[in-house]
């Protein structure tokens, strides 16, 4: 069973499945996180949607690449969770299933080419407070607890 994060289901809504994969980025005692400026302004860990056809590691550097502008290297897989949400970008209610990865971000290639994004390393101490998201806060914790 994979363990679910913030608000379950709301009866009555019909919920897409999204699975998506995300990174925590770890370089010089600071993570690797983007700042996404709508429909709300937050940081989030990098990664996004699974497209049709794509593995989840496939989609994990992609959504860095676009989200941050930096490659990355040697993904661990750290858990998954799902959770309920609305996806304003998209218009409709997704069960997001959200695969969590650990990797090190290896080579600036350029600014991110997602619009409203942009890449900030944020001391680890601090970076979970910033983080909307409680299975992305857990997560890093997580990571942290465990250096």
């Amino acid at each position: 069973m994979i363990p679910r994060f913030g608000q379950p289901a709301r009866p009555g809504l019909h919920y897409r499945r999204r699975p998506g994969a995300y990174a925590v980025l770890l370089r010089e005692g600071r993570v690797l996180l983007t700042f996404q400026q709508s429909p709300q302004p937050e940081f989030q860990l990098p990664g996004g949607g699974i497209d049709p056809g794509e593995s989840p590691l496939q989609a994990l550097h992609r959504e860095v690449a676009e989200e941050t502008g930096w490659s990355i290297a040697t993904p661990r897989m750290l858990g998954c969770y799902r959770r309920f949400c609305f996806m304003p970008d998209y218009g409709f209610f997704a069960e997001k299933i959200c695969s969590i990865w650990l990797a090190r971000p290896v080579r600036r290639l350029g600014a991110p080419s997602e619009p409203g994004h942009s890449a900030h390393f944020v001391d680890l101490r601090h970076a979970s407070g910033l983080l909307p998201d409680p299975g992305s806060r857990a997560f890093l914790r997580r990571v942290v607890d465990g250096l």
